[in-house]
């Protein structure tokens, strides 16, 4: 399920920050009554009802200081609305509406956003008839909450995902294109890959690393099929995200692989993998997002026939993890080899969105526990009774054991390379899910 983005914006010291705490469902922004408080961005993962969401905290919004750090907080809640799905604006109840107030709705109107209205610090049910003071702020129904006491929490996100609707910027793909993220460090050749593919000049390219901020829509056809293209920002480590819009940048990365397909994992031939490279690959497998890694500037590399193969053998050494990727030597520039990237990222979706019989999935499991006799803890053994791949997208394998703790990372490992040996699935992560069931027997 793709997960939603909602903001929390407002002037200083309406609460937002007690109200994200409540909403991610533990104590993370800093909660003081002096205003500004919380200058940077903070986002937290949640869920309502089924529902994953990230919430975002920004630091209150000032739009006439002149102050260098409350024109930064600004920048920050602006491009956080940019992003958000749905935006909560958050009011005080207690003092009514504000000049403050209104320049900020009329901001997320300008933006275009989908936001509505908490009134904070009406922890009485005495003081909800204050709520009907926000109708003149023109974002709808205000709703009435304690993010100190907790009440009114409920109501808030229903109104949200009200807003968002079936699933925020996934519901708005246009049906049957896929989407396809690029992702990578700075300066791997991201841009000119999207402007090669593309045939067109969409995104800027230059030497400079971080030229791309956000996340750029291409959509193309290639062999027939349609797709959607999302150029993203380099990928820094978090130590060199710094500043608002590299941070923001790196978040819309994070949101383009979340809303994919497929990812497109760039690296530079000319450096070979870093940790930097392992921790975008891991993200990437965190998402359960089909991958193809694109070894780019391969036009650079002096080479022998040898050089390719070890190449590709020390890529998939160094990324073990995600070993099951097709590896595409490129030079996105001049367009060298990008017809084999692109038949690999098409063989790649194919097994993303490929579902096998229930009886064949059965008839590989059986046969890889013959040949490796399954897990034991303290005299018990794992058994798996059935089999079944429950959905695609990615190819999730469901597993009746009779008791899911017996079952061991290192033997999870071997189902999946038994599933790939029998069935392929390259290119695609599986995603292994237990059940617990009693035998029959018993």
């Amino acid at each position: 399920m793709k997960k939603s983005y909602i903001a929390l914006v407002g002037r200083p010291n309406t609460g937002k920050s007690t109200l994200f705490n409540r909403l991610a469902g533990r104590r993370i922004s800093i909660v003081d009554d002096t205003p500004g408080v919380t200058r940077d961005r903070v986002i937290a993962e949640s869920s309502w009802l089924d529902r994953p969401y990230y919430i975002i905290d920004t630091g209150g919004i000032e739009p006439h200081s002149t102050d260098p750090i409350s024109i930064q907080i600004k920048k920050q809640a602006a491009a956080a609305m940019d992003m958000a799905d749905a935006i909560i604006l958050v009011v005080d109840g207690r003092e009514g509406p504000t000049a403050i107030d209104y320049e900020i709705a009329d901001m997320i109107r300008k933006g275009g956003g989908k936001a509505i209205v908490a009134v904070n610090k009406l922890d009485s049910y005495s003081l909800h008839q204050n709520a009907y003071d926000f109708y003149s702020l023109s974002l709808g129904d205000p709703i009435p909450v304690s993010a100190e006491h907790g009440s009114g929490i409920g109501d808030v996100l229903d109104a949200a995902f009200s807003l968002i609707g079936d699933g925020g910027d996934g519901g708005e793909q246009e049906a049957g294109a896929k989407r396809i993220a690029v992702v990578g460090k700075p300066n791997t050749g991201k841009s000119t890959l999207i402007n090669c593919i593309s045939g067109e000049e969409r995104a800027i390219v230059s030497e400079m690393p971080g030229t791309t901020r956000d996340s750029i829509d291409t959509e193309f056809e290639y062999n027939g099929e349609r797709y959607i293209l999302t150029d993203t920002a380099g990928l820094k480590k978090r130590s060199q995200t710094t500043d608002a819009i590299s941070y923001y940048a790196s978040v819309r990365a994070a949101k383009a692989i979340e809303l994919s397909d497929l990812c497109i994992f760039m690296i530079d031939a000319t450096v070979g993998v870093t940790e930097q490279d392992m921790k975008i690959a891991s993200q990437i497998l965190d998402a359960k997002k089909a991958i193809v890694i694109a070894v780019n500037k391969w036009d650079l590399i002096e080479k022998d026939s040898k050089t390719m193969a070890e190449m590709e053998k020390a890529i998939k050494n160094a990324l073990y993890f995600i070993s099951f990727a097709q590896v595409a030597f490129i030079s996105a520039i001049d367009g060298g080899r990008v017809s084999r990237l692109m038949d690999a990222v098409e063989a790649a979706l194919e097994e993303y969105y490929k579902r096998v019989s229930t009886g064949l999935i059965n008839e590989v499991i059986s046969m890889a526990v013959s040949m490796s006799p399954m897990p034991t803890k303290g005299g018990r053994r794992l058994s798996i009774y059935y089999a079944s791949q429950v959905s695609v997208a990615p190819p999730k394998m469901l597993l009746f054991v009779n008791d899911e703790t017996l079952m061991t990372k290192q033997y999870q490992r071997y189902l999946d390379g038994r599933i790939r040996s029998a069935l392929g699935f390259y290119g695609s992560p599986i995603d292994i899910q237990l059940r617990e069931r009693k035998s029959s027997r018993s």
